[in-house]
């Protein structure tokens, strides 16, 4: 499951699914970061964190995340108090393969379907009800109107699948 940092949504993630892994998005946990960092250290923050996230290996993260907490904790405490909020939930995508990696880092492509959505909603003005939302998404979707993407790696998720089923 990929999620921002609503604590809402984290709690019916618990409740609905427990046990299940959880992926913080990365671009929502920047931007967090970014409203916490002095502006003359954006540039270096960013950069550092990147360093996590585009890191090589899940060994590799966390060293560089240490290293993160190390360098900005007196420099910058609420920065770093937002990254460990997240904690290994930011590195959960490290434990797919790695053709994977870039798609369940974030949760750009479920935002740019609500966002198109929203679009298309928009000329509405409102919708009766939740089955009248799932025909018009449905429909949008199959006349084309609306484009999914299959995530990157998908066949390496199916093939995860099927070894561990056997």
């Amino acid at each position: 499951m990929i999620i921002d940092g609503n604590k809402g949504l984290r709690a019916a993630v618990d409740k609905n699914w427990p046990g299940i892994e959880v992926q913080r998005c990365t671009v929502h946990k920047l931007r967090n970061l970014e409203r916490h960092t002095p502006r003359h250290a954006l540039e270096e923050v960013k950069s550092d964190y990147h360093r996590i996230i585009q890191a090589e290996s899940l060994e590799q993260a966390r060293k560089v995340y240490r290293e993160f907490i190390v360098k900005w904790k007196k420099l910058a405490p609420k920065v770093v108090g937002s990254l460990e909020e997240a904690g290994e939930e930011l590195l959960t995508f490290y434990g797919f393969p790695n053709s994977q990696w870039k798609s369940l880092r974030t949760t750009n492509a479920i935002e740019r379907l609500n966002g198109e959505f929203r679009r298309r909603v928009k000329t509405q003005g409102s919708l009766p009800s939740a089955q009248a939302a799932e025909f018009l998404l449905f429909g949008l979707i199959i006349s084309g109107q609306i484009q999914m993407r299959r995530i990157d790696g998908w066949r390496d998720l199916k093939q995860m699948t099927l070894s561990k089923a056997a």
